[in-house]
């Protein structure tokens, strides 16, 4: 039984329940309306069905992701993302051109197309930015597409991720509504009563919608299981890393040859990949470490 007063938001049963259902669709908007410019914000919007070709069973699981309409006809795919996976910004690319192309129209038709956004709250970090003294430690990453002079090509198509480890701000620190935002994705599932700060009428609701000694006993046991799911991915991740990747880049830094650094990462992988044999199958897995499935298979005997 979970200990907590209130529920974790980076499991899925966590994050639906506070903005994938009708009567969270207010948590919803506020949280999005602090990332969005002003043309673009939500007034009202509508849940759409969440059918993405070419979903894999590692998107399903590693990912949660919402598909929703605002009545100004602007697309949002909003993805819970709590484990990094190979080739993560093709697939964020690919997902973002449903909406896009579910725009067209038969018979004459100009082109115009409303705007797309893809937000993605990430519970790790992108290992390249950890290089780039300017990314490594921001919060907030939007992309869009651009020219050489570092213009705006194409404005309705945009990428916003969240990288929440970089969000380190205390309670009394917490200066806007988005930093209210961002402190409850990290610590909601800590705190034992409402803060001072968090004292809206929004976050009010939210707290009496997160109370796990609320919910029905089928709900309370959905909740443990996305938990228990929860948990066991990440402890499982963050315990190879730090085993395989720090000795990798250790041993790799000893010899000081790049045949070294390859073959050091290649031990955190091994390291990483032996440590989800019992939680994944070699197919996820192999999308998580890079490794070749045949590779993992044989880590099995």
């Amino acid at each position: 039984m979970p200990h907590s007063r209130y529920i974790n938001l980076f499991t899925d049963f966590g994050f639906k329940k506070i903005f994938g259902e009708e009567q969270s669709k207010p948590n919803l908007i506020s949280f999005l309306n602090t990332l969005l410019p002003p043309k673009h914000h939500i007034a009202e919007l509508t849940f759409s069905k969440n059918e993405q070709q070419g979903a894999t069973a590692l998107d399903r699981k590693a990912i949660f992701d919402l598909n929703c309409v605002s009545s100004s006809g602007d697309y949002f795919i909003v993805e819970l993302q709590k484990a990094k996976q190979n080739f993560f910004k093709d697939r964020s690319l690919f997902y973002a051109t449903f909406p896009i192309q579910q725009q067209a129209k038969s018979g004459d038709w100009d082109f115009k197309l409303a705007a797309v956004y893809t937000i993605g709250i990430l519970d790790f970090l992108f290992e390249e930015d950890r290089a780039n003294p300017l990314e490594r430690e921001q919060v907030i990453h939007q992309i869009q597409l651009k020219n050489q002079h570092n213009q705006v090509f194409y404005d309705k198509l945009t990428f916003i991720y969240l990288t929440l480890p970089n969000f380190t701000k205390g309670v009394n620190e917490l200066e806007s509504i988005q930093d209210k935002w961002f402190f409850l994705f990290r610590h909601l599932h800590e705190l034992e009563a409402i803060p001072s700060p968090l004292r809206e009428s929004v976050f009010e609701q939210l707290f009496e919608q997160a109370q796990i000694a609320r919910f029905r006993p089928e709900e309370r046991l959905a909740y443990e299981s996305s938990l228990k799911y929860y948990r066991d991915l990440k402890n499982v991740i963050d315990t190879a890393k730090g085993e395989g990747w720090i000795e990798g880049k250790a041993e790799g830094k000893a010899e000081g040859l790049a045949e070294g650094l390859a073959e050091g990462e290649l031990k955190g992988r091994l390291a990483i990949a032996q440590k989800l044999l019992t939680v994944m199958d070699n197919a996820q897995i192999a999308a998580i470490t890079g490794l070749n499935e045949g590779r993992i298979e044989s880590l099995r005997h």
